[in-house]
């Protein structure tokens, strides 16, 4: 599982994160999944509840991904606003965090993808990913090359952490309600 874990977090990091951390976090979070009174016993800083609706492996996961990596918000607009500040001043948007204020979420995430998918063309543009379980905030969301995200949800299943395309998934979801 470990392997699978680092290759995970490597694939969902895009470049911002160290191998080394990578590796440490893919490490803890195995030994987390494998024994997870253990890995509570050996590390009481860690402030994990069995409430949770996730489990503690997927939690350290989650919990140590740098906020480049993971996105958390409670709307769109906010979500936008992380995602433009995580690629530096270097990089121009079309679309500004402020023109989502007003759209419902389908049609901003969808003009949120339209975005991404323009930037990094030698990968495909990005995807943004649903990812886990949001513990605090209403969304919660990786950015994925669209070259890797068949391999990153085949990962995702494997360790048994949630990964859905955003847009994707809610377009889905409306339209099965709109039945």
């Amino acid at each position: 599982m470990k392997d699978q874990l680092q290759e995970l977090i490597t694939l969902i990091s895009s470049g911002c994160m160290r191998d080394e951390d990578i590796a440490r976090i893919a490490d803890e979070a195995a030994q987390a999944y494998a024994d997870p009174q253990a890995f509570l016993a050996a590390n009481p800083d860690v402030n994990f509840d069995d409430d949770f609706p996730i489990p503690l492996g997927e939690w350290v996961v989650v919990g140590s991904l740098p906020d480049t990596v993971l996105f958390q918000a409670d709307s769109a607009e906010q979500l936008f606003e992380q995602i433009v500040g995580s690629f530096g001043p270097d990089v121009s948007f079309v679309l500004k965090p402020k023109q989502l204020a007003k759209a419902d979420l389908l049609t901003a995430l969808r003009r949120i993808q339209v975005q991404l998918s323009a930037l990094y063309p030698e990968k495909g543009g990005y995807v943004l990913v649903d990812f886990s379980e949001p513990l605090d905030d209403e969304l919660q969301a990786v950015l994925v090359y669209t070259s890797d995200l068949p391999r990153v949800l085949e990962l995702a299943v494997a360790v048994g952490i949630y990964a859905a395309p955003a847009y994707e998934s809610l377009l889905a979801e409306s339209e099965a309600d709109g039945k």
